[in-house]
């Protein structure tokens, strides 16, 4: 049964949403979580946490559980079929995580969900929001017909978000989509199992990534994406942008899916004490695997400014973040869009591209401000500067 009122009332239960929940909850207030899916997923998109998500999970005392069940990529390569173009050097960045963890979304979920719990929250399924309303001291909230009061609402409900609809918030970007294809395999492959790769193609990029007992995320750009991809599409996909000397065999699709993706982002992340966090804030192309991250970095930052608030500081401190939050945001669509342009010029400009991601790759420091920019780091270095 629902309360009739909390502190903070998060709509959503992906990593964003569960993230701001657990900050909050760590530090002693009410929290209460919906989600409309009876059950959380067993599968999902986002397949890595980047060096700088690892240090905001470890705030929140999330990052040790995640780390135990990834695979430590110490490096990420960008790649011509069988032509390295760059290496960027994970290892070597100022972190105490220094490299990508390769990590399905759903055992990330999996681990914030077990953490809140052990604070004593459960997420409340199926529950749907479908009315909010201002009132002196917060909002009041309909859901599933009956009514919660609560200080302030975090949508982190997903691209299509009822928070941001109710709110009133606009949702702006180009009109344009990109159609992906997603497929957990086991494929016999010559590629190594500590790194993850992008291989940039005319027909659009392939990302390859190795998840835990031997499994291998691909996720595609591809102009019609069927239903439920089999091992003979997969394997045409591998064909066409994958090694071609030592080509990857395909033994098994685990389970495929499709996703369509917009690259927009929202007027703002607040609107009075209505709040906007992961992809109810922006979406844009999986390339450089940069989203689910980037909402995590939200909800930290979101939980923390709202616990802060509710701890007797100013209201100013949620304008601080969106201030902050949403020009990271534009420059995350901005860079994903760069890595999609990049793997799809034509061929007679492909040669100088290889050519300048080589040069690239040779110079220490350009790598060094490539690894910062992927795995996040950089956006640390912005907030502490």
């Amino acid at each position: 049964m629902l309360p009739t009122s909390t502190d903070v009332l998060v709509v959503g239960a992906g990593p964003t949403g569960l993230a701001t929940a657990l900050t909050l909850a760590r530090r002693g207030f009410e929290v209460t979580v919906l989600d409309q899916l009876a059950e959380p997923p067993s599968t999902s998109r986002a397949a890595v946490v980047h060096a700088y998500t690892l240090e905001v999970l470890d705030r929140i005392g999330a990052a040790a559980p995640l780390v135990a069940q990834g695979v430590r990529a110490p490096r990420f390569t960008v790649r011509d079929r069988d032509r390295v173009l760059l290496s960027v050097p994970f290892h070597q960045l100022p972190s105490r995580f220094p490299y990508a963890l390769l990590v399905s979304q759903a055992i990330t979920e999996a681990v914030l969900a077990r953490q809140l719990a052990d604070r004593g929250v459960q997420v409340r399924r199926p529950c749907r929001l479908t009315g909010l309303s201002r009132t002196g001291d917060g909002v009041r909230a309909r859901i599933d017909g009956a009514a919660l009061r609560a200080g302030f609402v975090v949508g982190a409900d997903g691209l299509h978000s009822t928070v941001r609809r109710l709110a009133g918030i606009g949702f702006t970007g180009p009109s344009d989509e990109e159609s992906f294809v997603l497929a957990d395999v086991r494929v016999h492959s010559t590629l190594p199992r500590d790194e993850a790769a992008l291989f940039l193609a005319r027909s659009g990029p392939l990302i390859w990534a190795p998840l835990p007992d031997g499994v291998v995320r691909l996720v595609a750009a591809v102009a019609t994406a069927p239903a439920e991809p089999d091992a003979a599409y997969v394997q045409a996909l591998l064909d066409e942008r994958g090694p071609a000397r030592r080509p990857d065999r395909v033994t098994e699709v685990l389970w495929g899916s499709r996703f369509r993706v917009h690259h927009r982002i929202a007027d703002t992340f607040r609107s009075g004490p209505v709040l906007l966090a992961g992809d109810a804030g922006h979406v844009h192309s999986p390339a450089g695997g940069q989203g689910m991250n980037l909402g995590i970095c939200d909800a930290v930052a979101l939980g923390t400014a709202l616990a802060d608030v509710l701890d007797g500081g100013p209201e100013t401190l949620l304008d601080d973040y969106t201030a902050r939050q949403r020009p990271m945001a534009e420059d995350v669509l901005s860079f994903a869009a760069g890595l999609t342009r990049l793997a799809t010029l034509s061929p007679a400009r492909r040669p100088v591209r290889d050519v300048l991601l080589r040069l690239l790759g040779a110079v220490p420091p350009a790598r060094r401000r490539i690894a910062l920019r992927l795995s996040g780091l950089s956006h640390r270095e912005r907030t502490q500067g």
